[in-house]
């Protein structure tokens, strides 16, 4: 339980028997703090559909069979909201206050696992291979999003600075850091911007 079988090595490309089955690709930490992200934002609404929450954990590879329940998606939700505060911080030091503040309260210690001989060694933070889902999402978040802050001495990813959007997102590569979540959220921003613009220069109207 809680082993990824298959994971795209892009978002956007399909999941098929047919691309090659790499572990690296598996198990890195982007993929692990972009599966954060998109469940952060699949738990966002007040009452999330268990089965939306599920079709999210089957997009980045795990195994079937994912029944969660009502009592699963609340945890998880709760654990999401913790995690979320990792997104909102500004800069790298409130970051880590915040992952060292929920490694501290909220996972196990560090332990190697192989699942019992079915996958190679990694490593993980929840207390047990069965852990609950809440455990198991707060844990192995905690760990990627604390790999991405130490790599990179920035935070692993922001809150979409538009106002009718919540979601969360990673931010990565060398170039201008990311505002927004989406193009379609940029876009929309640009085209608001635009129109108080021209508002602005036209009090008349």
């Amino acid at each position: 339980m809680r082993y990824i079988a298959w994971v795209s090595p892009t978002l956007d490309a399909p999941c098929t028997p047919d691309t090659p089955d790499d572990w690296s690709t598996r198990h890195s930490v982007l993929t692990t703090a972009r599966r954060t992200a998109a469940l952060i934002n699949a738990l966002a609404d007040d009452s999330p559909d268990p089965a939306d929450v599920a079709d999210v954990l089957r997009a980045y590879g795990e195994a079937e069979p994912v029944d969660l329940t009502a009592g699963d998606v609340s945890g998880m939700r709760a654990a999401a909201d913790l995690l979320r505060e990792v997104f909102a911080t500004e800069h790298a030091d409130g970051a880590a206050a915040v992952l060292n503040r929920l490694l501290r309260e909220h996972t196990g210690p560090l332990r190697l696992t192989s699942h019992g001989g079915s996958t190679p060694w990694h490593p993980h933070l929840d207390h047990d291979d069965n852990a609950p889902w809440d455990e198991w999402l707060l844990a192995s978040s905690c760990m990627a999003l604390a790999v991405l802050l130490w790599d990179r001495q920035r935070p692993p990813g922001r809150v979409c600075t538009s106002l009718s959007c919540r979601n969360v997102f990673i931010t990565q590569g060398s170039g201008p850091e990311r505002r927004y979540c989406s193009r379609r959220c940029a876009t929309r921003e640009r085209v608001a911007a635009h129109r108080r613009s021209r508002s602005m220069e036209r009090p008349g109207d």
